[in-house]
């Protein structure tokens, strides 16, 4: 068990003598604090703020984060607020602590809130000061060390949140030796025969391994020590998890992947790193597309490192690293090593700058996101793939996670840059928005005044800061649009009762408002848009008394609502009819998906017909825009090439397919189902026309339903 005297002498080795005392002083503070509380071990509380701080300590972090730490839960544990910390360690001291405590004033729906809102409470609190996740790091990290005293259920809980949140911030901030252990401690607890079972065949095969790697490391050693480099070679070993994770996504057995060996090179200077890796690369034979070279592009959480994979003796795979002591020191405590190399200027600096710009990034996603649960979600895409990195047309670098599309690097580039990008240039070239970018491409993004966002983007967009920005701008524009369809809805129930939304007294609106929690007008608007409350109730209850007149559907003001097809997210249009302009239609309101236009004719609007309140009457405006989907069947001769003629007949059109299927009908024939973007019925009716003029077709049918 850790005391106060041994962590005091560790302290002494790195702080001054007041520091130190004031630490004591927290520690003190804490003690009497936590006086008669206990851990599930039966320990002492003040027990855990003294591991927490010693972790710290272990990273030569700062005093004030180490005072932090011994005060962590007396906020959260004890009767003492946060003002009493201010006066007794002042006001850093005491924003730490607040940052680090939970949010236990408050009730949430779900665990899952819970944890939301806890994260995002420490999300802010870290933009104020960075040293506040480093505090929660070392605190969660003595709860996994100790997970063993809780029940099964509430163990695995904290273990599956350690990995899906703490461990990625880790690696994020570049603390890869608590990343790691982290890792180890949550696959343990989750999967604990899993652990066992690769933890004794690791053992096993390390007697096996011993002889070859010492070979190896002797060879490298002579080899260099030949060209006159002094250097550190260290035999590194796979952790349990990311033998695990190897094992699972690349589908090989356990043998299969302790067959590679890996070091670690450690030098004096940049310049030796490369020098290194020339030598190593004339000892062994370089497997080619293996090489990165983390120095002169570092990684995101400030890691740098040069890596490559030779073909050893016997055909051995050999992973090997090179880097200098303080990347070394980088590599595993990351932003922690700030405060280590504090006084070395740049390196450490870059990495502190590399977090503040990610906390940054989360900050102005938390402002964005709708709620806690959709921020932590956006945080999680972040917590972080492997990188790619692209230029911008000037020669910047910009770092983006695999997978990621041009509408990731606009985003990436500036949100309005983002929010008006129209096309990109790939390499020069005109390339589509949902293309996948590759490392070392130079991406143009091509912008247009009055632009907006596409939803279509979020079934590509994968950087959290893209998918943010679209749901935020979306939002905003489908508030306007079911503001909008909202009151039309409202007008075109009160007309029935010949009267409008204009014509009601404001104090009579402000009655209904009031008694139904309703802050303005567009709140209720919005909702009748969203099918929450129906038309023809809310306009009864507005009316109140009057209401009791019946209204009078044949009335000359009982007209059907327009479609214009600008309505945005709140009128849908149904999948199992697909109406187009020109075809009879009438609206369902379903709650959520607002308004859904079906088809007359639509089999299934006969069913909802038996809940009439929830019908709307609707016909296509005059001046309707855009392109609705509509589905073709087309009856063919079985002759080659036939689905390439009738496709190219279609974009001869200029009509856009968006989906082709075949299926058999007999041996002569074919039937070939098209799903195709059209504006009116009379555009469809062109287009059948052009297809049945092929000569093998036999008949173009539109299909119902």
């Amino acid at each position: 068990m850790q005391t106060i005297d041994a962590l005091d002498s560790t302290l002494r080795s790195y702080l001054d003598q007041e520091q130190t005392r004031l630490v004591r002083r927290a520690y003190y503070f804490a003690e009497q604090a936590h006086h008669g509380q206990l851990r599930r071990s039966g320990e002492p509380y003040v027990t855990h703020p003294l591991a927490v701080a010693a972790i710290l300590a272990d990273m030569h972090m700062d005093h004030q984060s180490l005072m932090a730490a011994m005060l962590h839960d007396v906020i959260e544990d004890t009767g003492i607020d946060k003002s009493a910390i201010s006066n007794q360690f002042g006001a850093t001291v005491a924003e730490l602590v607040d940052g680090v405590s939970k949010l236990t004033q408050m009730e949430f729906d779900s665990l899952a809130e819970k944890q939301a809102e806890n994260f995002q409470k420490m999300a802010l609190a870290m933009a104020r000061d960075i040293r506040v996740i480093l505090v929660k790091l070392a605190d969660r990290l003595h709860n996994m060390r100790t997970l063993g005293v809780l029940r099964p259920d509430k163990a695995r809980r904290i273990a599956r949140e350690t990995l899906d949140i703490y461990a990625p911030i880790a690696m994020r901030l570049g603390m890869n030796t608590v990343r790691m252990e982290f890792e180890d401690l949550g696959f343990r607890a989750l999967h604990p025969m899993r652990a066992s079972r690769i933890e004794a065949a690791r053992r096993a095969s390390r007697g096996h391994r011993t002889e070859l790697v010492d070979k190896i490391r002797h060879q490298i050693e002579a080899a260099l020590e030949q060209e006159g480099h002094d250097v550190e070679v260290i035999g590194r070993e796979k952790h349990l998890y990311s033998i695990y994770k190897k094992m699972k996504s690349k589908k090989k057995s356990f043998s299969e992947i302790m067959d590679i060996y890996a070091f670690r090179i450690i030098v004096d200077s940049v310049d030796t790193c490369y020098r290194v890796l020339g030598c190593v690369h004339s000892l062994y034979k370089p497997v080619p597309g293996e090489f990165k070279d983390y120095i002169a592009i570092p990684k995101a959480n400030g890691y740098q490192s040069l890596h490559t994979v030779l073909m050893g003796m016997h055909g051995v795979p050999i992973e090997i690293q090179i880097r200098t002591l303080e990347m070394e020191e980088m590599a595993n405590n990351g932003i922690a090593a700030h405060w280590l190399y504090k006084s070395e200027g740049q390196s450490a600096n870059a990495s502190h700058a590399r977090a503040r710009e990610w906390v940054k990034g989360l900050l102005e996603m938390q402002q964005r996101a709708g709620n806690s649960l959709e921020f932590i979600e956006s945080v999680k895409i972040d917590l972080f793939p492997d990188e790619i990195y692209v230029f911008t047309p000037k020669g910047g670098i910009l770092e983006l996670p695999r997978g990621a599309t041009a509408v990731d690097f606009a985003y990436a580039v500036h949100t309005d840059v983002g929010n008006s990008c129209v096309a990109c240039r790939i390499n020069r070239r005109l390339a589509p928005l949902s293309e996948p970018l590759q490392s070392g491409q130079t991406v143009e993004i091509l912008t247009a005044p009055g632009a907006r966002p596409n939803p279509s983007w979020f079934n590509y967009a994968v950087t959290a800061k893209a998918r943010t920005n679209i749901r935020h701008f979306l939002k905003h524009q489908t508030r306007d649009d079911s503001v909008a369809l909202g009151r039309r809805l409202l007008d075109k129930a009160l007309v029935l009762f010949d009267t409008s939304l204009e014509q009601l007294p404001g104090e009579q609106v402000g009655d209904y408002l009031a008694r139904h929690d309703y802050n303005a007008l567009d709140d209720l608007l919005d909702d009748i848009a969203r099918g929450n409350r129906l038309p023809p109730i809310t306009a009864q209850q507005l009316l109140g008394e009057a209401s009791k007149a019946q209204p009078t559907p044949d009335s000359k003001y009982s007209q059907p609502v327009a479609i214009r097809g600008t309505e945005g997210f709140m009128v849908s249009y149904a999948k199992c009819c697909h109406p187009i302009p020109g075809d009879p239609i009438e609206g369902y309101l379903s709650s959520e998906k607002g308004v859904v236009v079906h088809r007359e004719s639509c089999k299934n609007l006969a069913e909802m017909r038996e809940n009439r309140e929830r019908l709307v009457a609707l016909r296509w405006d005059d001046k309707v825009e855009g392109e609705y989907l509509t589905h073709l069947r087309v009856e063919v001769e079985n002759r080659r090439g036939m689905i390439a003629v009738l496709a190219t007949r279609i974009n001869s059109m200029g009509v856009n397919i968006e989906r082709i299927s075949t299926e058999d009908k007999d041996y002569q024939f074919t039937y070939v189902d098209l799903e195709l973007l059209v504006d009116s019925r009379v555009h469809l009716a062109s287009i059948m026309k052009r297809l049945r003029a092929v000569s093998s077709v036999r008949r173009v049918i539109r299909l119902k339903n």
